[in-house]
C-alpha cells in the first residue's frame, strides 16, 4: 500500500513541447501565429515585438491576453485543475509564462491594477524562477 502525501499540493504541469518555438528563429512572430494559431509561445513574441518595437501597449495587452487564453485551454488539456507550478525550468512551459508577464505589465501600463496585482501573483505562483526572470523588479 502507498500513501500519497495529500499537503504536496498538485504536481507541476509540463506542457508539451511547441512546434512554433523552432519557427521564430527564422520567421515573424506574426507569420508564426498565422502557421500556429493555438501557439503560447508565438503569441509571447508578437506580444514582446510588439512592445520592444513601440507599438501601442493595447496591441502587446491584447496579444498577451490571446496568448494567455490560449495558454489556459492547453494548461487544462495537460492535466492543471487551475492551480500549482508550472515551472520555468521546464522550457514548453515558457510560452504561457512569457504571455502571463507581458499581461501583466502591459495591463499595469494601462492603469488596469487589479489585472496587474492578479497576473503578477499568479505568476509568481506558478513559477518564482519566471516571476524573477521575466518581472524581477517590477
Amino acid at each position: 500500500m502507498t500513501f500519497q502525501d495529500l499537503m504536496a499540493g498538485p504536481p507541476p504541469t509540463h506542457l508539451p513541447e511547441d512546434p512554433a518555438e523552432a519557427e521564430l528563429a527564422g520567421s515573424t512572430p506574426a507569420d508564426v501565429v498565422r502557421r500556429h494559431p493555438a501557439s503560447p509561445m508565438a503569441w509571447a513574441a508578437l506580444a514582446e515585438e510588439a512592445r520592444d518595437g513601440g507599438a501601442d501597449v493595447v496591441t502587446a495587452y491584447a496579444y498577451s491576453r490571446v496568448g494567455y487564453h490560449r495558454s489556459l485551454d492547453m494548461l487544462r488539456r495537460n492535466g492543471w485543475k487551475g492551480n500549482g507550478p508550472v515551472p520555468w525550468e521546464h522550457e514548453p512551459n515558457r510560452g504561457f509564462l512569457r504571455c502571463l508577464a507581458m499581461l501583466a505589465v502591459a495591463a499595469r501600463e494601462i492603469g488596469e491594477t487589479p489585472e496587474w496585482e492578479r497576473c503578477s501573483t499568479f505568476l509568481r505562483d506558478s513559477s518564482p524562477a519566471a516571476y524573477d526572470a521575466l518581472l524581477g523588479d517590477a
